[in-house]
């Protein structure tokens, strides 16, 4: 079996959850993301799934173990598991995909949005505890966080760039086109 791993990069809210929930749903993808770890420790450690408390437990983990120490993992997840097209979700920085970038089959794809659609889209889905109440400085001050400052320099890296600032239909076509 051709295995197809597609690996999300973009800011903040530009869409990459939606993508892998999509191509789950459709293709009965598997999908893993890098923040699950993060957000597994902060539930056990009974800390808020905040972005702040995120960036902070990264950079801990990443400099008592390895800049690589989450790209490690999910490749070994991608490689792992049985299915024709794995999803890894969020994507940061170059270390992230130095392992999966190996793997048959890995392509890299940028989502991008336009920065007000993005904080709309933020707000109204409340993923992170501090999301619903953010104010647009705090969320503009949000990609000064260390782990959203590479994200640009790794989009700019992609094998294919989907834009999401029109429809949720076409931003599907443009899903089904990468996987067929």
């Amino acid at each position: 079996m051709d295995k197809k791993i597609l690996v999300f990069t973009g800011l903040p809210a530009s869409g990459k959850g939606t993508a892998a929930k999509y191509l789950v749903e459709k293709y009965q993808a598997k999908s893993f993301r890098f923040s699950t770890i993060m957000r597994d420790l902060l539930d056990r450690l009974y800390l808020p799934q905040s972005r702040e408390n995120m960036s902070h437990i990264s950079i801990v983990l990443r400099q008592n173990f390895s800049e690589d120490i989450f790209a490690k993992v999910m490749a070994e997840d991608a490689s792992r598991v049985e299915a024709s097209v794995v999803v890894v979700d969020g994507a940061r920085r170059l270390a992230d995909v130095e392992y999966l970038g190996k793997l048959p089959g890995f392509r890299l794809v940028s989502i991008e949005a336009a920065m007000k659609i993005r904080y709309e889209r933020l707000t109204k889905r409340g993923e992170n505890p501090d999301d619903k109440n953010k104010t647009w400085e705090q969320f503009q001050e949000d990609h000064n966080l260390e782990t959203e400052l590479s994200i640009p320099a790794l989009m700019a890296k992609a094998d294919v760039v989907i834009n999401n600032d029109g429809s949720l239909e076409d931003f599907y076509k443009q899903l089904d086109k990468l996987v067929e």
